[in-house]
């Protein structure tokens, strides 16, 4: 899995910019959650789509930042969250244990 670290609230717009032509994906890690953790590990050992871009938030670091992403794209904050950014809209929401590569992969198409 190769990450894009987010850090920055100017990356958002850049995910919204390039949503409508490939789809962009935001999973939001708490670094001190079990749960996050088993899901990030689960995230890791299946195969990512190239054709997706795949954004790490840690939340503990940056939680203003997770805040504004529950903003700008009109979700409730959940810990761990996977979004999927498709035309500039959030079009696949899901947390903890709900978190699944297959969905996702199924969501994008």
């Amino acid at each position: 899995m190769n990450w894009i670290p987010l850090t920055d609230a100017l990356q958002l717009e850049e995910i919204r910019t390039k949503s409508p032509n490939r789809p962009q994906v935001i999973f939001k890690h708490s670094t001190s959650c079990s749960i996050s953790k088993m899901v990030l590990n689960r995230l890791e050992r299946n195969e990512a789509p190239a054709a997706f871009d795949f954004y790490y938030l840690d939340l503990l670091k940056y939680r203003p930042l997770s805040n504004q992403v529950a903003e700008t794209f009109r979700v409730s904050h959940e810990s761990p969250q996977l979004l999927l950014i498709r035309d500039g809209k959030c079009v696949y929401n899901e947390s903890h244990t709900g978190i699944s590569m297959d969905e996702l992969i199924g969501e994008a198409a």
